[in-house]
């Protein structure tokens, strides 16, 4: 069995039905996992599914609202029932409700991203973590972003949630490593995702993204994808506690803000 293999696993990813968390679950199901596809709506998750189980892999679909943090224990019982286990948790999922200064956010606003970007993240974690620990086995990535990263008066509160993302699954990782559970972050830059649509769906804001990334284009959802199968794979063992930057150069150039 090839080092990159996920044969046997069991992988949830939430924001699984479109973007970066529909690229992963595609690139884990290639991969040989059975891939849970959760996110808020019911019928897009099915969508995504029945594509994966059309090319010959495994997903079921099984909606989650995780800001709602009384759903998540059914979305982890849900996957055990489909699968027997959870070897693998993504957490993809995310908000950002506010664009602009954080000085003009309101609490709501503020709320929904620390609660849907930091607080469901640790919740599935705590649910994953002890059945990970019994068998010794076990890997949690969470997508973070270059944002947290690096200062922007447009998505600032998002940023903050995104680098402490990255503190938590340092911690963790400290945590839990001894069982033998490894858990990581991928930091993306600019993807042409929905989510990011703001920021890339301008001429003038996706040339100058363009003219600014060392490899001269903004990200696709697929570039994340096969990080996060490394990630989760056991080519992977060794790698726990770190934050991949998958940005094009962005972050290493000087030129722009991407």
């Amino acid at each position: 069995m090839s080092e990159f293999s996920l044969d046997g696993k069991t992988a949830i990813i939430t924001g699984g039905s479109r973007g970066i968390g529909k690229a992963i679950a595609r690139s884990m199901a290639r991969a040989g996992a059975q891939v849970v596809i959760s996110s808020r709506k019911a019928e897009p998750c099915e969508e995504v599914a029945s594509e994966i189980n059309a090319d010959g892999g495994s997903a079921i679909a099984l909606p989650c609202n995780i800001s709602r943090l009384d759903d998540l224990p059914g979305l982890i019982e849900g996957a055990e029932q489909a699968f027997g286990k959870i070897d693998i948790l993504v957490g993809n999922a995310a908000a950002n409700p506010h664009y602009g200064p954080m000085t003009t956010i309101d609490e709501a606003a503020f709320d929904k991203i620390i609660d849907t970007n930091l607080k469901a993240n640790l919740w599935l974690a705590k649910l994953v973590l002890p059945k990970m620990a019994e068998r010794r086995d076990g890997v949690i990535i969470f997508v973070s972003s270059i944002g947290g990263r690096r200062g922007n008066d447009d998505i600032g509160t998002y940023g903050i949630s995104k680098a402490a993302e990255e503190a938590m699954a340092r911690n963790l990782a400290v945590g839990w490593g001894r069982h033998n559970i490894r858990v990581n972050c991928i930091a993306p830059g600019l993807v042409r995702t929905e989510f990011a649509r703001a920021l890339w769906d301008d001429a003038d804001k996706l040339k100058h993204a363009e003219s600014a990334y060392p490899l001269g284009r903004i990200g696709e959802p697929e570039d994340i994808g096969g990080v996060a199968t490394f990630l989760a794979s056991d080519a992977a063992r060794f790698i726990t506690g770190q934050a991949i930057v998958v940005d094009g150069g962005i972050t290493i150039s000087g030129t722009g803000r991407g």
